[in-house]
């Protein structure tokens, strides 16, 4: 792989442009880091790709190799493991809450103390979630509670 960069100060706008002779799954996972910058990432739904903001991903979920976005409305798939999501998203605001699932934080409605140190936290569409010891005081930590 060959990359070149051109700074020009007479340029306005950054401009990032990929020659290829086929897009390889390295060159769309190359692709979809560069849209999470952006805010915006790459899911499949029904054998169709959709840009999807990351403002409305409530949680993703890591199910059987397989990569899970959810929605308020709907379920997409991504191509990224959930390691490779939680290294692009911590900024964003998400945060590892088990092995298998990130959580965006502003988009908690509630939280509750559950058996065996364990956290019970309730997604604005309704979905429960339980953050595993492992995790439950780093998430604590995140959000200044004790």
């Amino acid at each position: 792989m060959k990359i070149s960069i051109d700074i020009d100060p007479k340029k306005s706008d950054t401009e990032i442009a990929i020659s290829c002779a086929r897009l390889t799954p390295e060159i769309e996972k190359l692709l979809a880091t560069l849209r999470i910058l952006d805010q915006q990432m790459t899911v499949r739904k029904a054998d169709a790709v959709h840009l999807l903001d990351i403002s409305h991903v409530i949680y993703i979920e890591a199910l059987e190799r397989t990569t899970f976005v959810y929605t308020k409305e709907d379920v997409f798939e991504s191509d990224l493991k959930l390691y490779e999501m939680e290294q692009q998203l911590t900024d964003c605001g998400f945060l590892r809450v088990s092995k298998s699932c990130l959580i965006c934080l502003k988009k908690i409605r509630s939280m509750r103390a559950d058996i065996d140190r364990k956290i019970r936290i309730t997604m604005e569409n309704g979905e429960q979630i339980i953050a595993s010891r492992m995790y439950a005081d780093e998430l604590r930590k995140t959000l200044g509670i004790k």
